[in-house]
């Protein structure tokens, strides 16, 4: 992850080769030095990009070492990396692993969100990279929503859903909370739509916005945004 634009300090570049928690990377880029900033897992990079999203609305910047299309996403699948995969995936809705990334059986929880008027409505995820998926998986989330008590559930597909898919999601019915209008209560969500919208790709009523920690925005007057990340 690197700046490529900061100018207030030409002469020098600041690396960080831990910066999973942004402290260093989001310092220098309010000061306008050039940084690099390295980690190891999606789950980091997801929070290090939403986190400068928050402090720099109008910050832009491409991410290295991971999917920048669907078919970098379809690769990073097929390499046998499906928890990488899954935590990439779950970061692009801004969703926290469903199992708080403790080892061990997810029993078809694979992230969480919550919302409601009060923040603890449980939104739960399941995400899929393989191809064969069908109606059999849009029932087994039915069954997670209810056993979970969640309010919607979100099926996470590298693959585009079939028609009967749709419908029996659709039969799922509607969440309501008291004061917002009605959601979907199952929603298919593909990883190309999670791409292009981030977490406007799930509908939820009042969303709590701290599975990741939330940053405070810099007002900082003439900044420079562009970065490389």
């Amino acid at each position: 992850m690197s700046n490529s634009t900061a100018s207030s300090n030409p002469g020098y570049v600041v690396l960080d080769p831990f910066c999973g928690c942004d402290t260093s990377v989001h310092a220098e880029e309010k000061v306008w030095r050039q940084w690099i900033g390295i980690d190891v897992t999606h789950l980091a990079i997801g929070l290090i990009e939403k986190r400068m999203r928050d402090a720099f609305p109008t910050v832009q910047f491409t991410t290295h070492g991971v999917p920048q299309d669907i078919h970098a996403a379809r690769d990073l699948a097929a390499r046998g990396k499906y928890h990488e995969f899954e935590k990439w995936a779950l970061s692009l809705i801004a969703a926290q692993p469903g199992n708080f990334g403790k080892k061990g059986a997810d029993r078809g929880l694979d992230g969480r969100l919550y919302f409601g008027a009060k923040g603890t409505t449980l939104g739960i995820v399941s995400v899929k990279a393989g191809e064969n998926i069908g109606v059999s998986m849009i029932r087994d989330l039915k069954d997670v929503i209810d056993r979970e008590r969640a309010g919607v559930g979100v099926f996470l597909t590298l693959t585009e859903p079939t028609k009967p898919m749709v419908a029996e999601a659709a039969s799922a019915g509607l969440h309501e909370e008291p004061g917002f209008a009605p959601v979907a209560r199952l929603q298919i969500v593909t990883i190309e739509q999670a791409m292009a919208l981030r977490e406007r790709a799930v509908q939820l009523p009042a969303r709590r916005d701290d599975a990741f920690k939330r940053a405070a925005r810099e007002d900082t007057p003439n900044r420079q945004g562009a970065l490389d990340l």
